[in-house]
């Protein structure tokens, strides 16, 4: 089995697989759903009930030029109410630089994720128009299946990512620093 195939099966039947789906129907362009809330989806059922990693927020990553902020609302509102339960954080990553300081402009939403803190936390999942499931992991799958934490190439020296990760050691004992 590879390790996408590995991946949709851990991810299916859990909030990631019913989310996808309300993701889809907004029609964001190039959207993905990554970071924390996939990370902590497969570090659980891998790790089981001692990791106390759960799903904080879905991290919804898209790419529209011409979109703003209200595009973002919009797409939070919608995906709120249809799961007042959950937390959703939507973001363009077209205009990512304009509001954070220190980030750089990103030329998609890959090369937003690719920049995120760490390698088991940049793989987006997504649904095609076909309801078929889609992959982006720059940086493989090894590390979440392993449950290594692991700064991204531009985050060696971010202490902020070395903050998160020892947040991860200490609700999730399996987990190892790289």
């Amino acid at each position: 089995m590879n390790n996408n195939t590995r991946l949709q099966i851990i991810l299916a039947d859990t909030p990631i697989d019913t989310v996808l789906r309300a993701i889809a129907q907004l029609n964001l362009p190039n959207w993905w759903l990554a970071g924390g809330a996939v990370r902590n989806t497969v570090w659980s059922s891998i790790f089981g009930n001692e990791c106390k990693l759960g799903i904080k927020d879905f991290d919804i990553a898209f790419f529209d030029m011409e979109g703003n902020r209200s595009q973002e609302l919009a797409a939070k509102a919608t995906l709120t109410e249809q799961f007042p339960h959950e937390q959703f954080d939507v973001k363009n990553q077209a205009s990512f630089a304009r509001w954070r300081l220190g980030s750089r402009p990103y030329t998609s939403t890959e090369d937003g994720i690719t920049d995120w803190l760490h390698t088991a936390t940049a793989v987006g999942v997504r649904l095609d128009v076909q309801g078929q499931w889609q992959f982006f992991t720059p940086y493989g799958l090894d590390d979440l299946f392993d449950g290594i934490i692991r700064p991204t190439p531009a985050h060696t020296h971010n202490l902020d990512a070395h903050k998160k990760a020892a947040t991860f050691l200490q609700k999730c004992p399996y987990l190892r620093l790289a």
